[in-house]
């Protein structure tokens, strides 16, 4: 799609949404994941989406795919990388680079349960934006850091939602 293109269906959803601001509202696909073996899974969605899951060998599992971690920053990389486009393409800025590589640490006495004061969840979380476009050095942080604060990933990582969770045991 090109960028008048994406401007266009952005100017479009905008306009209906502005219109009538329920039509915001959504309730986002499911994704349900299944053991398949060891600790591979399978994730599947309600439209044929499917991928897998492992962990590595020294968790016990395969290394056959990612490991949920990696598939979480995969996540912020692309999304982030889809709103600095859509901000990019709304401005009429033609991107001739768009990288984002999210790094992150953690500990995995959290994951062991090793220790219950160590949380199991990514510490330390980095995203990294190379860019490069028709526009100046400001304009095009301008775009990133705007993509930043919209990203529904991102967040999601920064500011946490209310989680609940219930157990079906059958």
């Amino acid at each position: 799609m090109t960028n008048a293109a994406v401007r266009e269906a952005i100017d479009r959803t905008s306009a209906a949404i502005a219109a009538d601001p329920a039509k915001a509202k959504a309730r986002d696909a499911p994704a349900t994941a299944r053991l398949a073996e060891g600790l591979k899974c399978e994730v599947t969605g309600p439209r044929g989406e499917r991928m897998l899951t492992d962990m590595p060998p020294a968790m016990g599992g395969a290394a056959s795919a990612p490991n949920p971690g990696w598939l979480l920053r995969s996540a912020l990389a692309s999304c982030t990388a889809t709103v600095i486009a859509m901000r990019a393409a709304k401005l009429g800025v033609t991107l001739e680079t768009l990288e984002v590589t999210v790094e992150s640490e953690s500990d995995n006495r959290g994951l062991l349960g090793l220790d219950d004061s160590i949380s199991a969840g990514l510490g330390t979380v980095r995203t990294l934006v190379k860019i490069s476009g028709n526009a100046k050095s400001d304009a095009l942080r301008e775009i990133v850091a705007w993509a930043d604060a919209h990203s529904p990933v991102g967040c999601t990582v920064r500011h946490a939602p209310s989680c609940s969770l219930e157990i079906e045991v059958v």
